[in-house]
């Protein structure tokens, strides 16, 4: 049995703490770590506003992306804060991510967690 090799953090919380001290930390040092193969990171609901507001979390997501963490955002949630063209800019792939998340959740050799 393979044991599972990606982790994928969906964060929606619009709290900047939770952001700083577990969705972020969490994830950079998972790839960092190498605790998993692959890591990704979504951003979704108002934590899409959260982010285009905020430049410590830019640099942050920065670190996750020089790292080879894979950023994706959900579009009809940034679309919806107006912050779809600033995701952009920051190298986030803003693409509808309802069944991209339901292909995560269904691969066995996948872990989600919600933040």
């Amino acid at each position: 049995m393979n044991q599972p090799n990606k982790l994928v953090v969906v964060w929606t919380n619009g709290d900047r703490e939770v952001a700083i001290r577990m969705a972020f930390m969490y994830t950079l040092n998972s790839k960092l770590k190498e605790w998993w193969n692959e890591v990704s990171l979504i951003v979704w609901g108002p934590s899409a506003k959260l982010l285009a507001e905020d430049t410590m979390l830019q640099e942050y997501v920065g670190k996750m992306k020089d790292a080879g963490v894979e950023l994706l955002a959900c579009k009809a949630c940034a679309d919806g804060y107006g912050v779809s063209g600033v995701l952009e800019d920051m190298g986030i792939v803003v693409k509808y991510t309802g069944l991209v998340l339901t292909d995560f959740l269904k691969d066995q050799n996948i872990k989600v967690i919600t933040v």
